[in-house]
């Protein structure tokens, strides 16, 4: 179960591109009907169906987008990190959330009934060109992701997804790139659109071909150019 805990919520606001551009006066508009809510790993941020009455903003952490299909695969539809707003086109369509969003690792919102934020996005046009701006590039996101699995090799879209996280997140080291986020295999094969067993021949193979290492606190890519030539195919 979330909760909600005590940061300062305009301190917080100041750490997300989103709401950096407003003023004063609007932070703390914002911040008054806002609340800071922290989710443990594998806790649910919303459920597919419920009513979209919030308007969520990751600050640290990350989280999974999935649904349930009807032979009960999940298909894990995007991870989103830190500035990244969560529900947002299902609150402003005043629809139910169309997916599942469940925290990753330790992760901490800003929640905003759906009500105040829009009227702020209405008198705010720089903040609705930063949301618009976002959505687009979630929409690009899912669209080449769509694309990948209709017609790429699933060790392609493997590899694509490393290069992704690596140059979203990616830590350059001595020995390699550290990408600080743990999925398991299931999720890789979810993410992906296989079955866990590829995702394991995948992963055990590049480990010992020195690719992509996994730790348990995430992969370390070791081998950058054998993951670009695997995308370019």
């Amino acid at each position: 179960m979330w909760r909600t805990v005590a940061p300062k919520v305009q301190d917080l606001l100041l750490e997300v591109a989103l709401y950096r551009q407003l003023s004063v006066e609007d932070r703390e508009h914002l911040a008054a009907a806002a609340t800071v809510e922290e989710f443990d790993k594998g806790e649910v941020v919303f459920h597919e169906g419920d009513p979209a009455e919030d308007f969520f903003t990751l600050v640290r952490g990350h989280v999974k987008v999935y649904k349930v299909m009807p032979n009960g695969r999940v298909v894990i539809l995007e991870i989103l990190g830190p500035g990244d707003p969560v529900g947002a086109v299902a609150a402003y369509e005043e629809i139910a959330y169309p997916a599942t969003a469940a925290a990753m690792e330790k992760t901490l919102c800003i929640r905003v009934p759906k009500e105040p934020f829009f009227q702020l996005l209405v008198s705010r046009p720089s903040l609705a060109r930063g949301l618009l701006q976002a959505m687009t590039h979630r929409i690009v996101v899912l669209a080449n992701r769509f694309a990948d699995h209709a017609v790429g090799k699933v060790e392609t879209r493997f590899a694509r997804l490393f290069l992704k996280l690596a140059a979203e997140m990616g830590q350059p080291g001595a020995e390699g790139v550290f990408i600080p986020m743990t999925l398991s295999r299931q999720e890789l094969a979810d993410l992906m659109g296989t079955t866990v067993e590829t995702a394991i021949r995948i992963m055990s193979r590049w480990g010992k071909e020195g690719v992509v290492a996994t730790d348990k606190n995430g992969f370390l890519v070791t081998d950058r150019k054998a993951l670009e030539l695997l995308a370019a195919d």
